[in-house]
């Protein structure tokens, strides 16, 4: 008669285990710590005034090219932000602050889902349709194009030309 010895299935390897940690989480544990982070991410821009030199470091972009990207001066406007000053802000990063209300509405949406998963049965939620990402893209490159223009200049930073790139 034989006795056969069963082998034990293998282990699961890291990325297993980190699917099966994640797996056992509240749905509700990454936008809360996002917003976790963001709320320190704001305290660090409020109290450290990125107005100050070497407080932040310089925009790669800017730093190469000597153009303005389309997040330049974003930290700024979210220093003016934290302080209630929306015109200073408006005069940093403009986008910024017309895609706030936007940002701040996807992010309640996530929050509130994950707290709130569809009932068995029900068809999937609808992600932001694919136009109004273009749309937002498009807006976002137009941006970057005309802030760097002599007559969209008041799109920059402060209104301030971009300087010369680092070799020039």
């Amino acid at each position: 008669m034989e006795t056969s010895i069963e082998t034990p299935p293998p282990a699961p390897g890291p990325l297993g285990r980190l699917r099966a940690l994640t797996g056992r989480l509240h749905p509700g544990t990454w936008p809360v710590l996002f917003g976790a982070g963001a709320l320190v991410g704001l305290l660090v821009v409020h109290t450290m005034d990125p107005n100050e030199p070497g407080n932040y470091p310089t925009c790669p972009w800017l730093l190469m090219t000597g153009t303005w990207c389309p997040g330049c001066g974003s930290t700024r406007a979210v220093h003016a932000l934290t302080n209630l000053d929306i015109a200073g802000a408006a005069q940093m990063n403009v986008v910024l602050l017309a895609l706030l209300p936007y940002i701040l509405f996807s992010y309640g949406r996530w929050l509130y889902r994950s707290f709130r998963p569809l009932p068995p049965g029900a068809p999937p939620r609808k992600a932001t349709p694919p136009v109004v990402l273009g749309a937002f893209l498009v807006l976002i490159l137009v941006f970057w194009a005309v802030r760097n223009t002599p007559f969209g200049v008041i799109l920059a930073p402060g209104g301030v030309p971009a300087p010369a790139p680092f070799w020039g």
